[in-house]
Order: structure tokens, then sequence, then C-alpha cells
């Protein structure tokens, strides 16, 4: 078994990026939908390669192109305080829109996210996963790419994307090693789980060393990585305006290499991509293995910011014929397969059996008594959600945090959908929410099933972390989706929430029990995505413009003809 260690200076352009940074533009939102009293907030912005359609780059459209519009945009009173007008206050200064004083949290927040920085040969690169001096170190010491992401997202809206950009390009660097784990060469285009920095005192030298499975718990690669690894590309260039880093030729061939490995045919029949268990946010086995929502949602995002980002050149035309037809064909799977509503598990419940031929309706054979009896109380009259996973004569009816608020902010859900998920989650607060932000996943596996999905994993017991623990990094998800589907009093909950606690308890990974009442048996403290997390949560409130460098708006040429039930009128 190798590691992959690769000295990433070589060839790598870090000179300082010479555009200015911008606040990002407002242009994807329509803010009409937010309740109570409005005020109209006129705002010149740019129209941006986001708002084509698929139908538009199908013909060859190119994707670098712009022209001024404007635009009103209706924004609430109800946090009227939160929105005033962007001024930034120096590089290194935390920014604040507040017209009251600035949460004591937030200078706390910013001080502890600065302590976790990891510097290469000088120059900042990433975050450290966690700075708890108190607990053996593990992998918590190293760069991780989905950890990184809401770190990366505060910079970007302070107003500091270098260290976004020399992460996007020592990660790429890692990306292009030769990968084997046990004699077995895995695939060119798998991005890192996470990075190190070495240093070599007798020869007073810095390299990196990357893990890309071969030392994870249970030894699985990440299929996420990549997927963050391309939003946060985009995320980059909406924020700054800067299209000159995707348009290298070396960020043009990850993406490439990325695309190749998640659109290869097989013998699968289903457009959603199929993983093993471990591979993603729930890093431990809790039988998410299939195709769940979590990757689909982030296949998804990741498919679409891809599009916005790929040269029209000979090769990349290639790739936007495949991303188009692909993203068709997986909006349609899962807006129509995995969607559940009270109408729908309705029709679960009569489904017949062994039904053969294009004409069946229980399409994957799924046997009514399969049915847990919790969902039949979870789910209300008003509202739905994306379930966990969805394959032959199975469906996991358990609510998944992450891939919901991804299908929402990615528009993987359709407005009616995302309107659902969002009464879901105010219908079952106590459940979801409580008193820490937010469900993971909802409800926890116990006893004899707990034995056979978690494999006795004693980190997974019931309602902790990853069988329904609570995770405060979920808040910037949370935020973000709120913001998109107008429920500013949802997002203010669930922010006073978690200034009630966070500080006071040294940031945790993760928290335990039905409500999330107490800290994590086995978090670690000074988690740096629960503080990032919070932040980008904090700054998305002040100035919803923000918003834009991570959400995308819906794409109509992707509307599934699909009959849609009564919960999902607002």
């Amino acid at each position: 078994m190798s590691t992959a260690v690769v000295d990433v200076s070589q060839g790598t352009d870090v000179r300082n990026n010479d555009t200015q940074c911008t606040v990002p533009d407002v242009e994807e939102y329509d803010f009409s939908r937010l309740p109570e009293k409005t005020r109209t907030l006129t705002i010149e912005r740019q129209r941006s390669c986001d708002e084509r359609s698929l139908s538009e780059l199908s013909i060859g459209l190119s994707p670098h192109y712009s022209c001024r519009t404007t635009e009103n945009f209706r924004i609430t009173d109800h946090l009227e305080n939160m929105y005033s007008p962007t001024r930034r206050s120096g590089m290194n200064t935390p920014i604040s829109q507040n017209l009251f004083e600035t949460h004591p949290m937030v200078a706390e927040a910013w001080e502890a996210l600065r302590r976790s920085l990891v510097y290469f040969r000088g120059q900042p690169v990433g975050t450290i996963a966690a700075l708890d001096h108190s607990e053996e170190a593990l992998n918590y010491n190293q760069v991780f790419v989905r950890d990184f992401v809401p770190s990366a997202l505060a910079f970007l809206m302070n107003g500091e994307p270098e260290i976004v950009k020399n992460f996007l390009l020592k990660t790429l660097r890692l990306q292009s090693w030769e990968k084997k784990i046990d004699r077995f060469k895995l695939g060119e285009g798998v991005m890192p789980a996470s990075f190190k920095v070495l240093h070599d005192p007798v020869r007073n030298y810095e390299t990196l060393i990357g893990d890309f499975g071969e030392s994870a718990i249970g030894r699985v690669a990440p299929v996420d990585s990549g997927f963050w690894w391309i939003i946060l590309l985009r995320a980059y260039t909406k924020s700054t305006g800067d299209s000159s880093l995707a348009e290298r030729p070396e960020c043009q061939k990850g993406m490439r290499l990325i695309l190749t490995l998640c659109l290869s045919e097989g013998f699968d029949t289903f457009p959603t991509l199929l993983c093993a268990d471990g591979c993603c946010m729930i890093d431990r086995r809790m039988g998410v293995y299939g195709y769940p929502i979590e990757i689909q949602a982030l296949f998804f995002m990741a498919l679409r910011c891809a599009l916005l980002l790929l040269k029209q050149d000979d090769e990349g035309k290639e790739f936007v014929e495949r991303i188009v037809k692909r993203l068709h064909a997986l909006s349609y799977h899962m807006r129509s397969y995995f969607w559940i509503d009270f109408q729908q598990l309705n029709d679960i419940y009569r489904y017949k059996t062994e039904e053969y031929s294009h004409t069946a309706v229980n399409k994957f054979n799924v046997i009514p008594d399969s049915l847990p009896d919790w969902v039949f109380d979870f789910m209300p009259t008003r509202g739905g959600y994306f379930v966990g996973n969805v394959s032959p004569a199975k469906m996991d009816f358990r609510w998944f945090c992450l891939g919901n608020c991804v299908a929402i902010i990615s528009s993987l859900a359709t407005p009616e959908q995302s309107a659902a998920i969002m009464d879901l989650i105010e219908a079952r607060w106590q459940e979801l929410v409580g008193e820490m932000p937010l469900k993971v996943c909802y409800p926890a596996i116990e006893s004899h099933e707990w034995r056979i999905v978690t494999g006795c994993d004693p980190k997974n017991t019931r309602w902790s972390y990853h069988n329904g623990g609570s995770w405060p990094v979920l808040l910037w998800l949370l935020i973000a989706a709120c913001i998109k589907t107008g429920r500013p009093q949802i997002a203010k909950r669930a922010i006073d929430l978690a200034e009630s606690r966070l500080l006071k308890d040294n940031w945790p990974e993760y928290y335990d029990g039905k409500l999330g009442r107490y800290v994590g048996k086995q978090a670690r403290k000074f988690q740096t995505w629960s503080i990032a997390g919070y932040l980008v949560a904090k700054m998305m409130l002040e100035d919803p413009s923000h918003v834009g460098m991570i959400c995308l708006e819906e794409d109509k040429q992707m509307k599934p003809l699909i009959k849609r039930s009564a919960s999902w009128t607002c």
C-alpha cells in the first residue's frame, strides 16, 4: 500500500489574484415569496451564466458572457436590521452589516477559525478539522476537503479569496497523483479525503500527503470530495468574479477527470450514482450504501456547477452533452422516486407487488409491509422530503439533512418540493432540530437493527454521531435553504438556538440525545466546521446576496411531468 506524497508547489501558480473581490451577486433569487411586511431593495447586478437553461447549453452557447440588467428584490423586514448595505472593513477584519452590535460569538468564532489555518511554505492552504488538544489527534489535524467548504465560504464572504484559491490548486495537484491501496489503483479523478503538511527538519522542506481512503476508518474512498471541489470552484468564481482560475487547463482537466469517473456507463439502469457505505459525511457504516440522497444531491449540484465552468472547446463540448442528458434523467428519477409526502406514502402503503413490464406502478417492487411504523406518525399532512435511499425492494425512509438541504439550494427539488421540505422542518421541529441544529438523520437506528446495520459500532449508538446526532455545521445549509425558500423565521430560530450553546460548549463537533441536549460523547471541541458553519450562517443572514455563491436557481427545462400532491402547495 502506498501513500500519495506530492510536492504541489511545482507548476502551481499561487500569485496574488489581481481581480478585485466583489460582493456576490444576488441574481438567482426571487425574495418575493418572503412572508410578512416587505420593503423593496433595488440591486444593480450582472446576469451570470447561472441563468442559462440546459437547452441553451445543449446547443453550444459559450458559458462566458454577461450583460447588465436591473431587478427589484423584495426582502422581509422580519430581520430588517440584518439586511443593511455591505461595507468591506479590511481583509483580516470580520465584516458586519448589522445596525446593532454584533453578537460576541462572531469575534470569538473568527479568532478560532484563524487559529485553525494550515500553512504550506508560508501560504495558507486550508483549515484543520479540529483544535481540540485534549483528545488524540488521529486525523483531526488534517485538512479535509468536505470540512474546508464552510471555512472557504466564510473567507470568501469576508473578502479573503486567496486561501480558497490556494486550497483548490493544492488539492488539484494531489488529484493527479497515482493512488494505490493494497496494490489496487484508484481512478485517476479521485480527490483526496484529506491532506496534511509533512515537514522534513533535516532538509527544511515541506510536502503534502494526501489520504484517499488508505488510512481512513473502514478504508473507504470519499465520493463527495470531487463534488465539493467543483462546487467550491464555482463559489470562488461567483464570489470574486474571476473566471481565470476555472479556465486554467489544470482546473478544466481536474473537472473532466471527476466527471469521467461519475458519468461512466456500466450495468446500472438508474441515473443515480452507486456508492459504498461511508463514502460521504456519513463516513461510518450506517446502511447508506446504494444510492444515498446526500451523494445524489451533491452529484446533481456538481454537474450543474460543471456546466457553468467547463469551456466549450472540443473536450468540454463532449462533457456538456453528457452532463445535460444525465441531469435530465437524474432530476426526473429523484423527483419521481425519491420524493415522499402524505399522498405518496399512502400510495406506497397500497402498493401491489410482483408487477411486471413497463406498466408497473411499483417499479422497485417495494413491499408495503417493509414500511417502518415511525414514518406514518412522522409524515405531516403538509410537507414532504427526499427519502434516504431507493433501490430494488428497498426504500430507506430516514430523513437526511444534508441531502435535503443540498436538494433545495441546487434546485434538485422543485419550488413546490422545497417549500414542502421547509414545511416538514417546521412541523417536526422537535424531532429534526430540538435544542441544537441540526439532526444529521432521523430517526436513530436502535437495538437489533443497530447491531446489524452499523456492525455494533460504539460511536454510532442511538442518537449519537451519525446515528441521529445533531451537527452544528449543518446550520449553514439550513440557513441557505431558508433564504432561498423565503423562511427567515426558521433561520432566526435556528441561529438563536446555536448561539445559546455553541460558544459556551467550546464549539463541539456534534451533540447527542433525541433533542441534541448533550455534547457528544466522543465529540471534539473547537471543531472547525462547527465554527465556520456558524459564521457562514450569520453572514448569509446579514447579507442574503451571499447565497448567490452557493445556490442555483431552478432550470425550467428539467421540470418533470409528474403528478403533484396537494401537500406541495404553499
